[in-house]
């Protein structure tokens, strides 16, 4: 199994350690996109920590994490759901140039009105529910400490991250000081002591190692004086529910003489899809074939250009 969560406790229960590799699921999730090296990195440590927080949520639905800019990105929006199937997408401002030495807070927090928000959305929604949405100003110089004050300040979890991505993988280190029973902190010295040592130890990795290491020698190299009860791993993949099918019924919805009036402009009609970036390409004979007997449409397979 590539890309996958691994959950570890500590053997007094008072802290968990989670570990996740995108590999598999981050190529698709670029296939289509074409983001500079910045944009990329700040989209894969986000992708790597919604995986990570969706895995502590007991629930049927999405996590959405958003990143709302007022700079050259407006959005950096990640969703994973509850069996761990992540979609990802970045939003940029066209009057805008991409710095490359920009950073999270030059690019989405440049007049000091990014936010970060948390969403909730569960999956069978009853009529007039509303999603749980938390947002909070954008407090960090990188998507680890925004997601750090956010749970220290919002669900009131001491949470530590250390998160990385490059062009092969988006990865991540997830540390959690546990409640003790009835809901209370745990504030027995000997927990607490739990807590620093493993924070301790986490500070040592550096991005280089994050990347380059698999989870289970990573884990072993920070811990392995400590006795860890280790939970079987869950496995990770892209998933973005848009289809030709989909593209193909939008365009029948149009009407056949909007379509026309399309191609007597262009040779084809190319949509791309809004989240994915995925192309999805109708020449003159398809686009026919919808209106000359629409119940017939058969999906073939995709035709881009890359």
């Amino acid at each position: 199994m590539n890309d996958s969560l691994k959950k570890y406790l500590f053997e007094d229960r008072s802290t968990r350690v989670q570990t996740v590799n995108l590999t598999q699921t981050w190529a698709e999730a670029l296939s289509h996109q074409h983001y500079p090296p910045i944009i990329r990195r700040l989209l894969g440590e986000l992708s790597a920590a919604a995986v990570l927080l969706t895995s502590n949520i007991k629930f049927d639905g999405s996590l959405i994490l958003q990143l709302q800019g007022d700079g050259p990105i407006s959005l950096i929006v990640v969703e994973c759901d509850s069996a761990l199937r992540v979609r990802a997408t970045v939003k940029m401002r066209q009057e805008f140039v991409c710095p490359e030495n920009g950073t999270l807070q030059t690019l989405l927090n440049t007049n000091g009105n990014g936010r970060f928000a948390v969403i909730l959305d569960p999956k069978n929604r009853s009529d007039g529910m509303q999603p749980y949405q938390g947002i909070v100003p954008m407090q960090g110089h990188s998507v680890a400490q925004v997601l750090e004050h956010y749970m220290k300040h919002s669900e009131q979890l001491d949470t530590r991250l250390w998160l990385a991505a490059n062009d092969e993988k988006a990865c991540g280190l997830l540390l959690q000081q546990l409640p003790s029973s009835g809901g209370i902190p745990a504030v027995m010295p000997n927990l607490d002591d739990t807590w620093e040592r493993a924070v301790q130890f986490a500070e040592t990795i550096s991005t280089e190692e994050l990347l380059s290491t698999d989870e289970d020698t990573l884990i072993h190299r920070l811990y392995w004086e400590e006795t860890l009860i280790a939970y079987e791993p869950i496995a990770i993949t892209w998933f973005c529910p848009c289809t030709r099918e989909r593209v193909a019924n939008m365009l029948k919805m149009l009407g056949s003489e909007e379509v026309a009036s399309i191609l007597s402009e262009q040779d084809k009609i190319e949509i791309t899809c809004d989240f994915c970036g995925k192309p999805y390409i109708f020449d003159p004979v398809d686009c026919a074939k919808l209106f000359v007997n629409p119940d017939s449409f058969v999906v073939k397979g995709n035709k881009s250009t890359h």
